[in-house]
């Protein structure tokens, strides 16, 4: 019993805690250092290792879970190594080399197979979106004539002409006491019924032919222009004058008058009102409304400086009666509008009725010659009653025209001699199974003498029509100025195609 109470009372000694002394503040006379089996001489209480904490923490023993309030960092996960190597994260801690490289390439080929799942789609998707796009397209172009009503002749398209209103028909204060329009107001009225025509050459838009004007005619979209300004095999854009483009097809269009018609899906357009050209005096103020350079919308102003005025067409020869005008017309214009006070439409301008040797010289085509053709464009998709000889020709109605054909044939032609010079034949046509060649001259129609585009026309229109045969006097000039005579006959081709 006594050994045992000794034990006890020998282990509680050991364990017992010794008293803490006060600590001194004086400083070390010696300057000895610090010693830690020392009482603590700085002011503050010793720590004593096997006391709890005195400044109000508990002081941490490393055998006891931890009790800073953060979790015990786990001895299974990885460490921090002074080797660099050796710090980054291990997935695989358990595994042998070769298990840990099978692993990597296992978890390589899953990547990427999700990563080609995921490229896969992508090009998938934009193949899908590609095709829908381009039938699209392909759609358009082959429906785009399907989509635009055919037009028959029981079909009525009305257009609107008026004469000069009466002082009592004055409709805003913008008129003055003759019933006319200043001229932002003929321009106001008149600038909603213009559009921009562009022309390309491919389906898909990018190749621009050239640039245009027309004029609405009626609210559902039918557009007069000049024939010029389109291509018979081309594409047409048609911008309105609420900013949207509209895809157009060519309903008729005539060469020889320089006139055309467009039809494009779209309602509610503001036609423009035709006026009478008969009614037009000279002296009269006047306004031209088109896209000269693709400036949209733009106005010029003038007088009328003459009327009856027959016009050549640089492009075919061809005379129309024209209003002669001091407005400035640029080829931007072509197919727009000759505008009176009245904000009506007395003509269709055109820049290949433009004389190139003057300025300040503008012409347009007479609305009331370019109404009838335009009806029956509409109507037919042609002028009736043309023929088709299938010659292209050089005639001498001028002495710069003489020049030209002596020039291609290389040598003078003698001074009395008189004809048309051909220039190229049409293989389609009947004329080419005659004797006729290229470099050869007709000089007679049924025995009457020719040498101007008129006269060989007008000669063959009095008496002939569309697969009728006309008779004709032929020649060769040499370069020794001997003249080879020989007759021909050949049948006129109806010309429904437009071109002249």
């Amino acid at each position: 019993m006594d050994r045992r109470e000794n034990l006890f009372n020998e282990l509680e000694r050991e364990n017992a805690t010794p008293p803490i002394e006060q600590p001194t503040h004086s400083a070390n006379p010696n300057g000895q250092q610090y010693n830690a089996n020392q009482p603590h001489t700085s002011g503050y209480p010793q720590q004593n290792p096997n006391q709890p904490h005195q400044n109000g923490y508990p002081q941490q023993n490393p055998n006891q879970p931890h009790t800073s309030g953060y979790p015990q960092q786990n001895p299974n996960y990885p460490q921090y190594n002074a080797n660099p190597q050796q710090n980054r994260y291990n997935p695989y801690p358990s595994m042998t080399p070769e298990q840990k490289a099978a692993a990597e390439v296992k978890e390589m080929k899953k990547r990427s197979r999700r990563e080609s799942t995921i490229v896969g789609t992508f090009i998938v998707l934009a193949i899908v979106t590609a095709a829908i796009g381009i039938t699209g397209i392909v759609y358009d172009i082959m429906t785009s004539k399907d989509r635009i009503p055919t037009i028959h002749n029981s079909d009525k398209v009305v257009i609107f002409q008026n004469t000069k209103p009466e002082i009592s028909d004055k409709i805003s204060e913008q008129l003055d006491e003759f019933g006319r329009y200043s001229t932002e107001g003929a321009a106001a009225a008149v600038r909603e019924s213009i559009v921009e025509i562009y022309t390309y050459t491919d389906a898909f838009h990018n190749n621009l032919n050239g640039t245009g004007s027309g004029v609405v005619l009626n609210e559902d979209g039918y557009i007069v222009t000049n024939a010029h300004v389109l291509k018979a095999d081309g594409f047409h854009d048609v911008h309105t004058a609420d900013g949207k483009i509209h895809s157009a097809v060519i309903v008729g269009r005539d060469s020889k008058t320089d006139i055309a018609v467009l039809k494009i899906n779209a309602s509610g357009l503001a036609p423009a009102i035709l006026g009478d050209s008969d009614e037009v005096v000279v002296g009269e103020e006047v306004i031209a409304i088109g896209n000269p350079a693709g400036l949209t919308g733009t106005v010029t102003n003038g007088i009328v400086s003459a009327v009856n005025r027959e016009i050549r067409s640089d492009s075919t020869g061809f005379e129309m009666n024209c209003i002669q005008t001091n407005a400035a017309i640029s080829p931007g214009n072509s197919g727009g509008a000759l505008v009176n006070m009245y904000g009506q439409v007395i003509g269709i301008t055109s820049s290949k009725y433009i004389s190139g040797f003057y300025e300040g010289l503008g012409f347009a085509i007479t609305i009331n010659e370019a109404k009838p053709i335009i009806e029956e464009l509409i109507s037919n998709g042609f002028v009736g009653g043309r023929f088709r000889i299938g010659i292209t020709l050089i005639d001498m109605s001028t002495e710069g025209n003489r020049l030209t054909i002596m020039s291609e044939l290389g040598y003078e032609l003698p001074k009395d001699f008189k004809g048309i010079y051909i220039n190229d034949i049409s293989e389609d046509c009947d004329i080419a199974n005659t004797a006729l060649e290229i470099g050869d001259f007709i000089t007679k129609i049924d025995g009457v003498h020719v040498e101007t585009y008129d006269e060989l026309y007008d000669t063959i229109s009095a008496s002939y029509g569309a697969g009728d045969t006309v008779p004709a006097t032929c020649a060769k000039v040499d370069k020794d100025g001997n003249i080879e005579e020989y007759d021909i006959e050949f049948m006129l081709m109806e010309d429904t195609s437009g071109d002249y």
